[in-house]
């Protein structure tokens, strides 16, 4: 009985000294080395100060080796660039000229366009006289062998002459100077007292307003900034050529004229351009009935009625109107209303418009 107490208490201590050293070599496993920390964090800043000193050799080598630009260098480049700066401005200036210059070309051809025009209208001019020429050669050739023309352009009997071909050589140069003269005078062969380089004028404020055309303009680089029209004392000036007129707005309008003095008037003239020359091919703006008065004390009061016309566009250019009353009166303002045009719905345009009579002191 004895023996199985000892062996009892013989196994709790060796199970109690097993667990002990179990419990211990637990401990110890839990429980880091302190010699393998330290060595790996030597190896750690061994590792680091190696990687430090190789980067610091590699960028004293490079830049030991690296080339560094010279002052020769970098003027030359900054030259370069200067250079490439001009070229490209050279460059942008001529593509902005390339631009401006259909433009220029434009307006060189409007003026063309504008010289060739009034060049046709000259041609015209000319082709009509020597028509006329002609037809007077043709009427006159039969007469030619019982009369002859002297040096003046005066009409004389023929004489017996040995050289019958000299005699008509200068006979027909004759007959051509005394038509050309005939021709540079005037066709209405009366003064007019209504031309603005006389002293004649227009009273603007007793005057239609003139019509106003968008497309009629001033322009300043190629950009309309004014709208032109011609002036109402354009109709008082001998320059009658397409374009060259007054135009009021509708068919009805009226213009009072100071004459270059007092006059007792006789008739009037009115001027328009023909179909032929007109650039649209048609007169319709042309005026057509219209009325003439007269007016005594200084351009204001009474209005005198002188006569009623109308002007015919088939006609002639220039076609003269006698008045319908004698007067005895004399005046200084005579006012222009045009009653109606010949079709034009927008405006009517007027050229040239005279005055004809007899001079106050005369009479």
């Amino acid at each position: 009985m004895s023996e199985r107490p000892r062996s009892r208490r013989k196994a709790r201590y060796s199970v109690g000294s097993s667990e002990e050293a179990s419990s211990s070599v637990s401990m110890h496993g839990m429980l880091p080395e302190p010699r393998n920390s330290d060595s790996d964090r030597l190896t750690r800043s061994r590792k680091i100060i190696i990687s430090v000193m190789f980067t610091l050799t590699f960028l004293f080598v490079g830049l030991r080796n690296h080339r560094w630009p010279r002052e020769t260098e970098f003027l030359q480049k900054s030259r370069h660039i200067c250079n490439l700066f001009a070229e490209y401005g050279s460059r942008l200036y001529s593509y902005q000229v390339r631009l401006r210059t259909p433009k220029e070309q434009l307006e060189l051809l409007k003026m063309e366009s504008q010289i060739l025009e009034n060049n046709l209208d000259k041609i015209l001019d000319l082709m009509e006289q020597i028509n006329a020429l002609k037809a007077l050669l043709r009427d006159m050739q039969d007469e030619l062998h019982n009369s002859s023309w002297n040096s003046n352009g005066d009409l004389v009997e023929a004489v017996a002459a040995e050289d019958p071909s000299g005699v008509l050589d200068e006979e027909m140069s004759n007959l051509v100077n005394y038509v050309l003269k005939k021709f540079r005078e005037d066709q209405v062969q009366m003064a007019d007292y209504a031309l603005k380089s006389a002293g004649a004028s227009i009273i603007e404020a007793e005057t239609s307003e003139s019509y106003k055309n968008d497309k009629a303009k001033l322009y300043w680089h190629g950009i309309g900034f004014l709208n032109y029209e011609m002036p109402p004392d354009i109709i008082l000036q001998p320059d009658v050529h397409p374009g060259k007129c007054w135009a009021f707005p509708g068919s009805q309008g009226h213009a009072l004229i100071r004459l270059s003095r007092k006059i007792i008037p006789t008739a009037v003239t009115m001027d328009h351009i023909s179909e032929r020359v007109s650039p649209s091919g048609n007169t319709y703006s042309a005026p057509k009935e219209f009325s003439i008065y007269g007016i005594m004390n200084q351009c204001e009061g009474e209005e005198i009625f002188l006569g009623q016309f109308i002007y015919n566009k088939t006609g002639p250019t220039v076609q003269t109107f006698e008045l319908q009353h004698e007067l005895s009166e004399s005046f200084l303002c005579i006012k222009l209303k045009i009653l109606s045009n010949w079709g034009h719905p927008k405006y009517t345009c007027l050229y040239r418009f005279r005055v004809h009579g007899t001079p106050a002191s005369h009479t």
